[in-house]
């Protein structure tokens, strides 16, 4: 096949994600993160980032990620285990295990990076996981990787997987769930499935990329949220992009658990390890976590301002009780019809359409944060309003 054909198969299937509404147009933000944006020479109103506490440009942040360039510099060199882990990254692991209540953590360089380690490492052929229909693309891309069966149980719900649970005959079992899932906003039964997971003798592991810094007494997590403790056999991840205000994930867990991970997970082993910078200022934003709850306090109030502000319109809001907040509209072209009347009006709202949502449940997904004030929440609300 000649290159020309190549590239014109890829130019006809770009036509066709054009045609259906699923092309995804990726824009350059010419500002810091925050809730003022300037995009294409326009002052926006951004309700895009995930930066829940509004940590992303705090200046504590700031100074620390400045003061340790100027100890540590900027690049760790090499990967952990040969000479890129420097007193910021195990400093910082201690400081994540103390936070979150278990005895070790393992930085990772992204959260799908620590997804794509953690599975695989754990459950391999002959093995099964049990993996929530709506996890994040990183725990499914996880769940191909490791080769075990795997099995999905239909969204949150408990008594589906007790019965594939009780029918597998796999010689190790890992129940696989997003804490807070990121398209609906809602929370897993973590409780249940807890539960569950002692009673079959399974592995749970927890991805809480969007409750960690934000749920919980003191923002530590999903679990916390529940009063749920360090069990042993939990496995809890935990991405350090999104409230903590920087970049990077961990993983906490039981000693032998971490010491497995940090021998076997490939995605840890192999690549390099993360600047020094980052380490010293989420070190920081811990801090500031967990002096957070002012912030936290008022990130709830205006996702109550949001839901009383559009009830009663034709706009379809799912039950959540996070900083996520969906719109659902249903048709792909609508959905990025409503996105750019918004952004006409200052306000940048992102379309989430398939496959990242399942197909007729297209919606803008507001995400609020702690550095919105309730007047910015009025202006999407009205704009809305309008809309509707």
């Amino acid at each position: 096949m000649s290159e020309s054909i190549l590239h014109a198969e890829l130019a006809a299937q770009l036509a066709q994600l054009t045609a259906d509404g699923l092309k995804r147009r990726r824009r350059t933000l010419d500002a810091p993160c925050g809730p003022l944006a300037r995009v294409d020479g326009r002052d926006l109103i951004s309700f895009c980032s995930n930066d829940y506490l509004g940590l992303a440009n705090d200046p504590a942040l700031i100074e620390a990620a400045c003061a340790a360039a100027r100890t540590w510099g900027v690049g760790s060199g090499a990967s952990h285990l040969v000479s890129g882990h420097q007193t910021p990254h195990e400093a910082l692991e201690m400081k994540l295990a103390a936070f979150t209540g278990f005895p070790r953590a393992l930085l990772f360089s992204t959260g799908y990076m620590a997804n794509l380690g953690i599975v695989p490492a754990l459950v391999g052929r002959g093995d099964a996981i049990f993996a929530d229909k709506l996890n994040h693309a990183s725990l499914i891309d996880a769940v191909q990787l490791a080769r075990a069966e795997s099995q999905r149980y239909a969204h949150g719900d408990l008594a589906a997987l007790e019965r594939l649970l009780a029918a597998s005959p796999a010689k190790r079992k890992l129940i696989l769930t997003d804490a807070v899932f990121s398209m609906d906003g809602d929370l897993a039964p973590l409780p249940g499935l807890l539960e569950l997971a002692e009673r079959f003798d399974a592995w749970l592991v927890v991805d809480d990329a969007h409750g960690f810094g934000v749920l919980g007494a003191q923002g530590r997590g999903s679990l916390a949220h529940f009063a749920i403790p360090a069990a042993q056999r939990i496995i809890y991840m935990g991405t350090l992009g999104k409230a903590a205000g920087a970049s990077g994930a961990f993983v906490a867990a039981h000693e032998a658990v971490i010491e497995w991970l940090l021998q076997r997970a490939r995605s840890y082993i192999f690549t390099t390890g993360s600047s020094p910078i980052m380490a010293c200022a989420l070190a920081s934003s811990l801090e500031l976590i967990a002096h957070s709850d002012a912030r936290r306090a008022h990130l709830w109030q205006l996702a109550t301002q949001l839901r009383d502000g559009l009830a009663g319109t034709r706009w379809q809001l799912l039950p959540s009780p996070t900083a996520i907040q969906p719109v659902i509209i249903g048709d792909n072209h609508e959905t990025l019809r409503v996105a750019n009347a918004l952004f006409e009006r200052g306000l940048w709202v992102p379309a989430i359409r398939p496959p990242t949502v399942p197909k007729g449940t297209a919606r803008l997904r507001v995400s609020l944060t702690a550095a919105h004030s309730t007047e910015q929440v009025t202006q999407l609300v009205d704009a809305l309003c309008d809309l509707a």
